[in-house]
Order: structure tokens, then sequence, then C-alpha cells
């Protein structure tokens, strides 16, 4: 049986495999597993207010709505008291439930999907997200009651409430600006809100910090999240930008957990470039907690080298910001992040925050007088190419001696300039070949022949 939560909560087409009847009964079995400490109150200390509380905000799909009101039905049902935030990003929710010492979060977003998709992600106490076992008992949980056992459910003023909590939009942009080091007077920036749950958070948050704030993106209708906008489709933002006058450009995905940016000239910058320009400044201002920024594997080698130039450590993980999560948890780091923008800054956020990241970066380039194009220029993008192998016995990479042969020649031939990694994917019958070199001909070479070995070996 196919496991329900995914890398990054339960994700699903909405109301086709992401149903109100999952929504509904997955948010049960999610406010019995993270309230235990407060499942035994009595109906009378639940009128003294000993009822488990939880968050729930959305981004603007169509479909949040319904969701929504099956998740808050759920959680009622479950003797939750419910603060319904509306539409805010991921992030904000994960702020909430900490700042509010709320028992849960629930946030309903497929982040950077298109619009007929939806997810729900849950939050533990503090805003932290759920570890893999806490996932398994919810998951565990839910099945067991839509097998047929009926739930023990509370009766009369035991019942959760309900109401909408419409001071977390200013109590999270305050949070956003009050955390910033330095204020944006005099910077012309462009936000794209991808017609997402940043729509209104991050233009407000910079025009707050100071920022002339030029906007796209940030019309939603429930229908157009991520529609040829946003960190996925990068093309507007440089357009306008360049049109503007801009000093620098900033992209959100769906739920604005991510940040992309362009640079004056509309150049791409990157997650990596990000990290590196933020690595930087909290070094500087003695921030960056053992002089260590936590990156995946997926990382350019120019991040690498741009890092160890610094005097910076570059602490690796799997995939997933989950996982650049965890190993800043575990060795007490204060920056981590994704290529794809997902960035971490651990003294002011439990989870990536876009429009954080996005008013950090904006931060350094007022404090410096540095364009963004000379503050990137810190590390040099090796070029990477990536290739997906489909159809193969990806639980062999390890092990085809062919293929492990062929992976230790290619990188002899690169060096220390050049990196290869062979990636199982994670949901499909994949293995994904990326190789980086100082040429791209050279690394699309390398990426070819070892794609054949690929095939050949594991085919």
């Amino acid at each position: 049986m196919a496991r329900l939560f995914g890398t990054d909560g339960v994700r699903g087409v909405a109301n086709a495999g992401l149903t109100a009847e999952l929504a509904l009964g997955l948010s049960v079995a999610a406010a019995h597993v993270l309230t235990e400490a407060k499942a035994g109150a009595s109906a009378e200390a639940a009128q003294d207010g000993a009822r488990p509380v939880a968050v729930v905000g959305r981004d603007p799909r169509a479909s949040g709505e319904f969701l929504e009101a099956a998740v808050v039905a759920g959680l009622a049902s479950a003797g939750v008291d419910v603060l319904r935030v509306g539409v805010l990003p991921t992030p904000a929710v994960a702020y909430l439930t900490g700042s509010l010492g709320a028992d849960l979060g629930v946030m309903l977003s497929a982040s950077h999907n298109p619009m007929p998709d939806n997810g729900i992600k849950f939050f533990a106490r503090g805003g932290h997200k759920l570890a893999d076992e806490l996932e398994d008992r919810i998951e565990a949980l839910y099945r067991e009651h839509a097998g047929g056992q009926a739930w023990e459910r509370p009766l009369g003023a035991g019942v959760g409430r309900v109401r909408d909590y419409d001071e977390g939009f200013d109590n999270y942009v305050a949070h956003l600006v009050g955390v910033l080091p330095n204020r944006l007077d005099g910077l012309k920036v462009v936000i794209d809100g991808a017609h997402g749950a940043a729509a209104r958070v991050s233009p407000e948050a910079f025009a707050r910090a100071g920022a002339d704030v030029v906007t796209i993106g940030t019309d939603p209708d429930g229908l157009n999240i991520n529609d040829d906008c946003g960190s996925t489709h990068l093309d507007g933002l440089r357009d306008a930008v360049v049109r503007h006058g801009a000093d620098l450009g900033v992209a959100h995905d769906g739920d604005a957990d991510r940040c992309l940016a362009v640079d004056a000239d509309g150049q791409e910058v990157d997650g990596d470039q990000i990290l590196a320009v933020l690595a930087l400044a909290m070094k500087e201002a003695g921030q960056l907690r053992k002089d260590t920024v936590v990156a995946t594997v997926m990382s350019n080698l120019g991040f690498k080298l741009a890092m160890e130039r610094e005097g910076i450590e570059l602490a690796r993980t799997a995939v997933g910001d989950r996982y650049v999560l965890e190993e800043m948890k575990h060795g007490g780091f204060s920056l981590g992040g994704e290529q794809s923008g997902h960035v971490i800054v651990l003294d002011h956020a439990t989870t990536g925050d876009g429009t954080l990241t996005g008013l950090m970066l904006a931060a350094r380039v007022a404090a410096t007088g540095r364009s963004l194009a000379e503050l990137t220029g810190v590390m040099e993008r090796l070029p990477q190419v990536l290739v997906n192998v489909s159809d193969v016995d990806k639980s062999r990479v390890e092990s085809a001696s062919e293929l492990v042969q062929a992976v230790a020649e290619a990188e002899r031939e690169l060096g220390e300039t050049g990196r290869v990694l062979l990636r199982p994917s994670g949901t499909e019958p994949l293995v994904r070949v990326m190789v980086e070199a100082a040429d791209i001909e050279h690394a699309r070479a390398v990426a070819g022949r070892l794609a054949d070995v690929v095939k050949r070996a594991l085919g």
C-alpha cells in the first residue's frame, strides 16, 4: 500500500486523489496524534480554555476552500479549537503555530504544483515539520478508522470552536520586518507573488521595510496560481525588473516557502547564490553558527568552492528541505537551503521562508551599497547537466560494478573542478545523472556516457 505522506505532506489532484473525506479523516487523526498531552481534558477543563488549538491556513487555490472546510470540521470534531488565518504563506502558518503556542498547524497548498493539485502539510508544536515517525502514526491511525472503527468524539462543551484570526497577517509581517538587520530605503524591488499565498504578504513586508515596490503575479483568482509566473517561470520577472529599472526582483512559489531572484540586468540568482550571499553576511555579523552552511547534494560545486575560499564549512544532505532542517538542528547550524530557493534561517523561521529570504537578500544589497550581481559574484556557477534515465532498476545504483567503475573513471577525469552524482528518484523508476564541469560541453559528454552505462547496467 502506497504511503500517503510524501516528501512534503500529502498531495494529489484535489477532489480526485485528495478528497474532502481524506482531508477530514487525516485532520482527525492528526489531532489525536499531535495533541496527546491534552487528549484527556474534561469538558469542564475545555470550557476553561484547556482544549488543544490549531492554526489553519491555505493558499488561494479554489480547492483550498472546500479542503479548508473539511480540515476545520475534522479538527473541531476531535475537540480542537481552530484559528483560521485564511490565505497566508506556509512559513506564516508555521510561525503563527509557534508564536501563538498552538498545538499544531495545518497548511493547504501544493506549493509550485499546477492549480488542480492541492496538499495538506501538518506542523507540530513550535511550528516544526513532522518527523517521519509522526507522519506514520497519523497515517496508521487514519487507515485504522477509515476501515470502519469509530472515533471517540467529544460532546457538548468538549467540541472545538472555530474563529477567524485576522491578526495573523499583521503579526507575521511585523515579525518579518522586525528581524531585518537594516531597512531597504532607496531600493526598488519587483515582486512576483505567483498569484499565490504571498500575493499580499510579500509586497506589504517589503514596503514596510522601506523599499519602492513594483508587483506582478499578485492578483490571485483561485485558478491562476503558478500560471506562467513565480519562481518556476522567471521571464516575466526579468522583463519587469529591466523595464522598471529595479535593483532586483524576487519570485515566490505558490505557498511562498521559496525565493529565487534576478539582478538588475535580469540575470537569474538561484538558491545556491542566495545562500552564498547570506552566508557571508551572517558570518560578518557573527550569526553563522560554527561558520557552517547546510545544503543538499544537488548544490552547485561552485558554491562549495566559494564557501571553502571564504572559510565557511559546507554540510551536505539528501535532497529535500526537511533533510536540510534536520541537519541544521542536529549540528546547531543557523543557515541552510536548496538550489531551488528553499532557504532556512533558523534563528527567525522553522521552515523555508521565501519572503524572509528575499528581504534578507535585499537588506544585504542596501547595507553594502553593492549590486546583487556584485554580491553573487562571490561564486561561479559551474555548468551542471542533469539527465533522467527511465525504466531502470534504481535499487542497484550502488551495487552494479560496471556503473561503479564508470563513475570512478568520470570522477578522475573531471578532477577538482567537476563532480558526478547518481541519484535514484524517490517517486519514479528512474535514475538521475548529474554532472558538473568547468565546461558545459565536457559536462554533457560525461553525462551522456554515464547515462548509457546506467541503461546498459540497470536496464
